[in-house]
């Protein structure tokens, strides 16, 4: 009879709440679970020769590399107005809803908006290149606290400000500044109050989102600083490890823009200019790690990578104008190919195949994930928009979404 009750009340929630249930959304950077991978099936498996159809788009964001978030029926990305940092809302069909500022853009080289939204619940939550974090009512874009973490844990800017997207776990805001006691710190997620720093880590921030891993009855964030690779108690901050590039890679550049992937209790970390990528294995208890194997094929610039059937997908960096894209065996970091197409790029992945975009022309690009070829399927260039194809690419509910400096394009990829 209770389950029989549950039934009906759920139903009943759906029938009158429906605009609160959505299978598919992309709530934060590169996804659900920070892998760049969206469980949708039942997608496009080839494209016409422009591209699938173009729903809608708009071009008043202004100067940004983020990427978008889709959560609740509602688009939200971040973008610039008169030299300030705004997030804007618009519902499923391109209808603008609320833009908010919260803070100066960053100013220094590459001068853009960085922060992909984190939507969690009734929140959102940006971080300004200045490093300001700003949490908002999603329906209204009402600032409800900020906090200019920078300042208030003595953080340095880099030569490219701050570029990461918080990431929320339970309810602890997560984010790097990069102070002394406080390469990472833990905030309120409701206030703004700190909850915790990693204290006896004082490594400067570099580029990287931190991601969550779960072991051992642990929550452990795992990010990538300016010269260690880490792993804190996301409730207290306590630091389980720190290993140190310098003692893998020859002449580490130390931007580290890519939020590692974790697997099975494995963890993969991966940076462009040469530097490589390592192979780790967590502890049963996940309070330390063990290095397993690097590589130096697929040293990944900023378009991150994406792990399928055991095989790492991503491009690679030749310079700063070039790159191959690359297949890498999960287990071992054997090459299974490396593979010219245009240059290299952004990579998501859905339904068995990997999307592509490269950030030289703005070619995307519709790949069969195997591990044998590089087999593209269908292509189309990306003309709306300015500067570089920086962006990450967003899927939620058979639609693509696709940022270039002041346009959102929303794409229809489902298949009829």
């Amino acid at each position: 009879m209770a389950q029989f009750k549950s039934k009906i009340l759920t139903v009943f929630l759906v029938m009158l709440f429906p605009v609160l249930m959505f299978a598919a959304d992309w709530p934060q950077f590169r996804g659900l679970n920070r892998d760049g991978i969206s469980p949708e099936t039942g997608l496009l498996e080839q494209w016409q020769p422009d591209g699938p159809k173009l729903i809608w788009s708009t071009e008043i964001l202004g100067s940004g590399f983020s990427s978008p978030s889709i959560a609740n029926g509602r688009v939200f990305v971040t973008g610039e107005i008169d030299g300030e940092e705004t997030v804007f809302a618009f519902d499923l069909s391109g209808k603008e809803l609320w833009k908010t500022t919260y803070g100066p853009m960053w100013k220094g080289s590459y001068p853009a908006v960085r922060t992909t939204p984190t939507v969690d619940g009734s929140n959102l939550y940006v971080i300004s290149g200045m490093g300001n974090i700003a949490c908002m009512d999603v329906q209204s874009g009402q600032i409800k606290w900020q906090v200019q973490a920078v300042d208030r844990f003595k953080g340095e800017y880099d030569r490219w400000g701050i570029s990461e997207s918080a990431l929320i776990v339970d309810d602890i805001v997560i984010v790097t500044p990069g102070g002394p006691d406080a390469s990472l710190v833990g905030l309120n997620k409701q206030t703004g109050a700190t909850v915790w720093t990693s204290k006896g880590l004082s490594d400067k921030a570099s580029y990287c989102s931190p991601v969550l891993v779960e072991r051992g009855n642990k929550k452990i964030v795992v990010t990538m600083l300016e010269n260690h690779f880490v792993g804190v108690d996301a409730k207290t901050g306590k630091v389980y490890w720190s290993d140190a590039f310098s003692e893998y890679q020859d002449d580490a550049k130390s931007i580290n823009p890519v939020s590692p992937i974790v697997h099975n209790g494995m963890i993969y970390t991966t940076s462009g200019y040469d530097d490589g990528g390592a192979m780790y294995e967590l502890s049963a208890d996940g309070t330390s790690v063990t290095r397993k194997w690097t590589d130096a094929t697929l040293d990944v610039h900023i378009g991150g990578a994406v792990l399928i059937d055991g095989i790492i997908y991503g491009s690679n960096w030749e310079n700063n104008r070039n790159g191959n894209w690359v297949a890498l065996d999960w287990q071992t970091g054997t090459t299974r190919y490396e593979h010219k197409w245009i240059t290299k790029g952004a990579i998501i992945a859905a339904d068995g195949k990997l999307y592509c975009y490269e950030e030289k022309d703005g070619n995307f690009g519709l790949v069969n994930a195997i591990p044998e070829k590089f087999d593209l399927i269908s292509s189309f260039e990306i003309t709306k928009g300015s500067k570089q194809h920086w962006a990450h690419p967003a899927i939620s509910d058979g639609r693509l979404y696709v940022r270039h400096g002041e346009a959102l394009m929303v794409y229809d990829i489902k298949a009829q």
